[in-house]
């Protein structure tokens, strides 16, 4: 499974109720809530380039397994790692300020990529779009052995 792309926010499920939990106060929250937050993804093997913009642009890069720190956009210093399982992506990290730990999960339903957080038992999702329409060449195949899946592709 490849996380390749670019990723817009499309909907949202108790993302407010979990900053709440987090600590956030309601103005970044009602913020948050309204964002056009964009996520590129570009895996190679085990390594991760992560480019997130919406009022603040960020990129980083990890490596599965190998922990680094990050910082949240309300501020929020974390550190942990993220795992591949299955077709899963998985974070764990834990606050700097008080060693709680958040988890998050990325997972790709069809043309969307699931965020899901939980923190202290608030579970939320952020559903985003595959940005542009982009579609990894490797979804329709061998286009020389079937020629014909390239109308489809054209005419999408």
């Amino acid at each position: 499974m490849t996380f390749n792309g670019t990723w817009k926010i499309d909907r949202n499920d108790n993302y407010d109720k979990f900053m709440e939990q987090l600590g956030v106060n309601m103005v970044k929250r009602k913020l948050a809530a309204h964002d056009s937050l964009k996520i590129t993804l570009e895996q190679t093997g085990d390594k991760f380039h992560v480019k997130e913009s919406n009022f603040r642009t960020l990129e980083l890069d990890f490596t599965l397994g190998v922990t680094f720190d990050y910082s949240l956009a309300d501020g929020t210093e974390l550190s942990g790692s993220w795992t591949m399982e299955g077709d899963t992506l998985k974070g764990v990290f834990n606050r700097k300020d008080n060693g709680k730990p958040l988890t998050t999960t990325r997972v790709i339903v069809g043309d969307e990529l699931i965020q899901s957080y939980n923190y202290e038992g608030v579970d939320a999702k952020r559903i985003f779009k595959r940005d542009g329409g982009q579609v990894p060449f490797s979804l329709y195949g061998n286009y020389t052995e079937n020629p014909e899946m390239l109308h489809c592709v054209i005419v999408h």
